[in-house]
């Protein structure tokens, strides 16, 4: 593959200026590249664990999955039986609360309902306050509760939160 950005290009927002989710989606080919992903998973998460570069390869070689990558942060989707489920999003920590997590949901958004998915789905762990702040903020709701779903390196277990957003209301292709 080719080698990915340098660690930490985002650029943060002019100061008192909140960037919109709605702005433009991230390029789909700034990496595609396992290795970089797998990188950039692993600076983000020791719960759940790490993704391998093997793991993502396998993800999106498997049908009706796709990647949304920005320079700090990356976001794997799925389309399965007409429902549109957010599998991972990675950001690098210099990159977070400066818009890339909101934009790269906002295309994963924006690609559902282009593929005529009503519904998409996450699961997010119950300690990830800043991820589900992220999601609410995107219109998804909590419908749910794994308990014991993840198991931290650290020992014991942490609940998943499933969050849902229906997708009748968001902007479609003409």
């Amino acid at each position: 593959g080719q080698p990915g950005p340098p660690p930490c290009t985002a650029l943060s927002s002019p100061r008192g200026r909140r960037s919109d989710a709605r702005a433009a989606a991230p390029d789909p080919a700034v990496t595609d590249d396992p290795e970089t992903l797998a990188d950039i998973h692993a600076a983000a998460f020791t719960t759940p664990h790490p993704w391998s570069a093997d793991e993502i390869a396998q993800t999106l070689a498997t049908a009706g999955t796709f990647l949304l990558s920005a320079p700090d942060g990356f976001l794997i989707g799925r389309i399965i039986a007409g429902e549109a489920e957010l599998l991972t999003v990675a950001v690098r920590a210099c990159a977070r609360r400066k818009g890339t997590g909101a934009r790269l949901v906002a295309g994963f958004l924006a690609q559902a309902a282009a593929r005529d998915t009503e519904t998409a789905f996450l699961e997010v762990a119950a300690d990830n306050g800043a991820a589900i702040a992220l999601y609410s903020k995107a219109g998804f709701a909590r419908i749910g509760r794994r308990r014991g779903y993840y198991r931290p390196p650290t020992g014991g277990e942490i609940d998943a939160i499933i969050m849902s957003r229906r997708l009748g209301d968001f902007p479609r292709p003409s």
